[in-house]
């Protein structure tokens, strides 16, 4: 989906080439429920709802003015299967299985929200997390080899996009955004 097309505000948004990287590493075809984590605009779950329809996305939202461009984002794309639940990960995180996380925000709150990702993941389930400061990618990396975490995978993504300038055209670039992707191993007996 093209970043034009969601109602924005001044909340930050997962910009459309990352949004179809993270889509992809989430491994959805099979989940029966994503939980976005600091869903902002809620660009990812919305995009992931529409792409798959029998999919329960719960997105995870503090900020009231993001709360509310989720709820329009929703009545713009018609999104019916999508929760937005208010307040603090990882405080009001569910309690219950869930087949693929995204974290875009974590308020402080990384340690507690991955290892809540840990326990609530179904085996082989998906942990994808966005970050643009190096410093919090460094300690998600070390997080994730501690809780337990698999597969574990960084990328970093620079995009930059055609822009006018003057009479001519440049590339204006976006920040640098560091992508992680791994799953939780499969439940040994």
């Amino acid at each position: 989906m093209k970043d034009e097309l969601f109602i924005r505000g001044d909340v930050p948004m997962t910009k459309e080439e990352v949004r179809v990287l993270t889509i992809d590493w989430l491994n959805l075809e099979n989940a029966s429920t994503l939980v976005d984590v600091g869903a902002g605009t809620g660009s990812i779950c919305i995009e992931a709802s529409l792409r798959y329809p029998n999919l329960k996305t719960i997105a995870i939202e503090k900020n009231p003015e993001a709360i509310s461009l989720i709820k329009q984002n929703c009545d713009k794309f018609a999104v019916t299967n999508l929760q937005v639940i208010e307040g603090n990960a990882p405080e009001v995180l569910p309690k219950q299985p869930i087949d693929a996380v995204f974290v875009g925000g974590s308020g402080g709150a990384l340690d507690e929200i991955i290892s809540w990702a840990f326990t609530h993941l179904n085996p082989q389930g998906r942990l994808v997390l966005n970050f643009i400061l190096l410093n919090n990618l460094m300690e998600a990396l070390d997080i994730l080899q501690q809780v337990g975490f698999e597969n574990i995978e960084a990328s970093q993504l620079q995009v930059s996009r055609l822009t006018k300038l003057g009479k001519g055209k440049y590339f204006k670039p976006n920040n640098p955004t560091y992508i992680i992707s791994c799953t939780k191993g499969a439940v040994s007996e």
